[in-house]
């Protein structure tokens, strides 16, 4: 069966006054856009809190206005901004939004309000988060796991307004993420141009793809748990609240299970995990072969890989539970699915590898944040095989071995394909380049600040130093080098943050002032770098929709002029595969 694409010759919902072309509006680009600037907002104030538990940890009890209670607020608003409402927003909301319709080639998304709705319920959710700040008691402290019975309880930083607006928030972020994946996945499969099948796919769409499926299905996990502990807060229920006394006085809620709520939070929790990485793990793979010049190897075992990590990723999330008394044989099951999701990941680290190998490299910006989320990635990852068994993992759990684990795999190495990312896309949404001096300062002082900041790290957590204390300077079983540890983190840690505000500037100064990029500053052969403008205008391709007649990463092509043939031009001896520009092939 042939059709033409559909939406070859569907109305556009043109902008009729600044405020649906900049603010309202229903434009894939200028949402994306939207998404990014709040979630790197977002990002900045996680950056800064972490900034104040440094303070705390390097010079414990040197600044009067970091108190225990401040120090868990701090720490929990930490972990749920930079995990939830700057890399999920980031990747879904930013990338997914700009890249999507570009690289499919279509006009836009499907649903064009939805999706416009989708980036005002993130803002809501947004407001909402901050607006704790405020409140009396302020945000909640209870960690960004927020385990119930301590997180509603009196006594715990935050337990009445701080932790009721943190899960209207969280509602309201499944909300806007709920209506922009039913926009992502439906157009991925329904809205492709000619000749654009799913095995042409760029692997940016694929793992945005897969993480989008992913989020649709984890998301409503983490819905539910937060409205059934409003209701243990305000209804008196009992879902995860047992019979308890608190502050001499035993409660009305009995029966209830706070185990129940560690596996309603980890469904969501591990999955959460790889709706951030496998956008990252897909756009990687797009930087590395475009500055490495040459086609990414192993193109259908990555994208088997991205659906296999997808589909395990919803049976290991209990090896986050090994200290909370689960039956042993429970314990080696998820072991063993933790040890089985690292085979497709080691496959795409293979891949990757073998990508640059013989390539013609060019150190890009783009390309040394790539390479640096690898080996980020990697070294994150073989400490994640310690923690993924459960005897190694019962005395290292609660220790600063899991902070520095986590970091690196779930925080450090997705920015670094975030800055990766948008250092490379930032001539097309803009028409400019980024500064390239101001560039590779920043690269270098973040990445090797990282290796400064989180290696040190794993040596305290073998030595027991426990994580989330305010001070453990009382503690006799702490070695006083771990004090001077400390300060020498807390003083990295600070050097690398200042400099995330040079790529802030970078950002605006280069708006304005930056060197033109031209169409194709890269020489990329994916389709968003084929437009007729750039930044490319409203309906993206003009009158006709683009004709796609090969796969995204054709770099040393021989016999070709240049060096790689872009999707939408045909080649001598190219088959039209019954393509052509008057409409034929949509090919699932």
């Amino acid at each position: 069966m042939t059709q033409a694409p559909y939406q070859e010759d569907l109305p556009l919902h043109e902008p009729k006054s600044i405020w649906t072309k900049y603010v309202w509006s229903q434009d894939h680009k200028v949402i994306a856009i939207q998404y990014t600037i709040t979630a790197i907002l977002m990002g900045l104030v996680g950056l800064f809190l972490s900034g104040l538990m440094r303070l705390q940890l390097g010079f414990p009890g040197s600044f009067s206005f970091i108190d225990p209670a401040s120090y868990y607020q701090f720490i929990t608003m930490h972990g749920m901004i930079m995990i939830v409402y700057l890399l999920t927003a980031l990747f879904l909301g930013g990338f997914g939004n700009f890249l999507i319709p570009l690289m499919v080639g279509a006009r836009d998304m499907v649903f064009p309000f939805l999706n416009m709705l989708s980036y005002w319920a993130y803002l809501l959710s947004v407001l909402v988060l901050m607006a704790s700040f405020f409140v009396p008691g302020g945000p909640t402290g209870a960690g960004w796991t927020l385990y119930p019975p301590q997180v509603i309880l009196q006594g715990t930083p935050g337990a009445d307004g701080g932790i009721t607006l943190m899960l209207v928030s969280l509602a309201l972020f499944i909300v806007a993420a709920t209506m922009g994946g039913l926009n992502y996945v439906t157009t991925v499969l329904q809205a492709r141009t000619y000749g654009m099948t799913m095995m042409r796919l760029p692997l940016s769409v694929w793992g945005i793809f897969m993480a989008t499926v992913l989020a649709l299905l984890a998301f409503p996990a983490l819905f539910v748990g937060a409205i059934m502990l409003l209701f243990d807060k305000f209804a008196g229920s009992s879902f995860f609240m047992p019979a308890i006394f608190s502050m001499g006085k035993q409660l009305a809620h009995e029966g209830g299970s706070p185990v129940l709520f560690q596996h309603i939070f980890w469904f969501f929790g591990h999955p959460e995990v790889y709706i951030v990485a496998l956008p990252a793990f897909g756009i990687v793979s797009d930087l590395l072969s475009a500055h490495a010049r040459k086609n990414i190897f192993g193109y259908r075992m990555m994208v088997w890989a991205i659906l296999a990590i997808g589909g395990l990723s919803f049976i290991v999330w209990a090896h986050h539970m090994y200290v909370s008394g689960m039956n042993p044989y429970f314990g080696f099951f998820f072991a063993t699915t933790t040890l089985i999701i690292a085979v497709p990941t080691a496959i795409k680290v293979y891949n990757w590898t073998l990508t640059l190998w013989h390539g013609n490299i060019r150190l890009t910006i783009p390309m040394l944040f790539s390479i640096a989320f690898i080996s980020t990635f990697t070294i994150g990852g073989l400490t994640g095989l310690f923690l993924g068994n459960v005897v190694i993992d019962l005395p290292l759990s609660d220790t600063y071995f899991v902070v520095a684990h986590f970091h690196m795999v779930m925080g450090v190495a997705p920015l670094f394909v975030v800055f990766g990312g948008i250092y490379h896309w930032y001539p097309k949404a803009t028409g400019r380049m980024l500064n390239d001096t101001l560039g590779h300062f920043h690269f270098w002082v973040t990445f090797i600040g990282t290796y400064v900041i989180y290696f040190p790290m794993h040596y305290l957590g073998f030595i027991g130093v426990p994580r989330r204390y305010y001070a453990d300077e009382a503690y006799k079983f702490i070695p006083e080098s771990a004090q001077g540890l400390n300060e020498f983190i807390t003083l990295a840690a600070l050097i690398v943050g200042v400099v995330q505000l040079v790529f802030v500037f970078n950002l605006g100064w280069s708006y304005f002032r930056g060197k033109r990029a031209g169409s194709n500053p890269w020489h990329a052969t994916s389709l968003e770098w084929q437009t007729p403008q750039t930044p490319p205008e409203h309906g993206n391709w003009g009158a006709k929709l683009p004709v796609v007649y090969r796969w995204a990463y054709d770099y040393g092509v021989p016999g070709v002029e240049a060096d790689y043939l872009p999707q939408n031009v045909q080649a001598v001896g190219d088959v039209d595969d019954k393509v052509s520009s008057e409409g034929i092939l949509a090919e699932t």
